[in-house]
């Protein structure tokens, strides 16, 4: 028996490879020899798919595949019981289990028991040959974040439908230092994960340009029975790309800020923003240059460095830095002279009154 690929018309391809080729092994099994005409036909695939999903199943797979001139079809030289399981090295199977403890970020959003369940899955269905256990790689690999934001799970998943499938809601939307939430009319562009928070990005029919909401604040999710087309121009990368987090702005401002020694390493050691430069000093410190549209996330940055770090351009930057540590120095004093505790004892020297 000649193996011969018999001529077929082309058609279109649509299935995903691994749904057509476990097709085609149903075919098989039922000893019909089926030809590439009569597959291509029925899963509505070109040609050209149907052989290389062939080629796949008897050179990747090691099916016993071989196709039969005198009854113009494919058939098993010898019995399969089963489509073959999903083959995988053990480098893969590590990345993908890295991958999914990266997925951390999804606990307790409505994508958090789908992913589970599909790595889970995965890794039920790898070959013997790989010899590893679930547990062994939860119990030694794993991400944290210090501070989780709460999410209320059935908003959360509104939001998420919301923007997949373009239609407009009502958000009753509390503001931070508001009391009482307010309603926004919006069309939800993109729900992105930035630095392990949830944002919303939307464009607002009230202030008639695109704003981020934290879906934490959202109290209330109802849709309006519109929906609405997302703007091509609209790009999440492009409109982040000079911002220090989330919040662009208007301005154009040159960041410089000086590291201590003691800050420098920490400093080196990540890609705080695109377009970073560092410039070595002498002292062993390093000199951070970023570009940025807004001033309001890197001035909080900033003042979490403590006295390791100083604004050098620009002045506003500077001023607005000095402004928010004069604040905190004058309510910690007024709290240690009224004997108010606060984090601590004040009678011991971390909170004695800086003269």
């Amino acid at each position: 028996m000649s193996k011969r690929r018999d001529p077929t018309p082309a058609l279109p391809a649509h299935r995903p490879p691994l749904e057509r080729m476990m097709r085609i092994h149903q075919m098989i099994q039922r000893g019909k020899y089926p030809n590439a005409l009569g597959i291509a036909r029925e899963l509505e695939v070109s040609a050209k798919s149907v052989y290389r999903d062939l080629d796949f199943m008897r050179d990747r797979l090691r099916l016993p595949l071989e196709f039969d001139y005198t009854r113009s079809g494919y058939y098993y030289t010898e019995p399969v019981n089963a489509f073959p399981t999903l083959q995988m090295t053990e480098g893969e199977l590590f990345a993908l289990l890295v991958a999914e403890k990266a997925l951390q970020q999804y606990r307790g959003t409505s994508f958090e028991r789908p992913l589970r369940s599909a790595f889970k899955k995965m890794a039920a269905s790898l070959s013997e040959t790989v010899s590893m256990r679930w547990a062994d790689w939860d119990e030694s690999i794993s991400f944290r974040t210090s501070a989780e934001p709460v999410v209320n799970l059935e908003i959360f998943d509104e939001l998420a439908k919301a923007t997949a499938r373009c239609r407009q809601v009502l958000l009753a939307y509390r503001k931070p230092g508001h009391a009482a939430p307010e309603l926004r009319r919006v069309d939800p562009y993109h729900l992105a994960n930035i630095n392990g928070e949830w944002f919303l990005f939307a464009y607002d029919h009230l202030r008639k340009d695109i704003r981020t909401f934290v879906p934490t604040r959202i109290q209330k999710v109802s849709y309006t029975g519109r929906r609405f087309l997302r703007p091509h121009r609209f790009s999440l990368q492009r409109r982040l790309r000079d911002s220090f987090g989330v919040h662009s702005g208007a301005g154009e401002y040159e960041i410089r800020i000086q590291f201590d020694e003691l800050a420098a390493d920490y400093i080196r050691e990540k890609k705080w923003h695109s377009s970073q430069r560092l410039r070595e000093l002498p002292e062993g410190g390093v000199e951070l240059r970023v570009k940025l549209s807004s001033l309001a996330e890197i001035q909080r940055w900033v003042l979490g460095w403590g006295g390791h770090a100083v604004v050098l351009h620009p002045p506003e930057l500077a001023a607005a830095v000095r402004e928010a540590a004069r604040k905190i120095l004058e309510q910690t004093d007024e709290r240690v002279l009224s004997g108010e505790k606060v984090n601590g004892n004040p009678g011991d020297p971390l909170f004695a009154k800086v003269p």
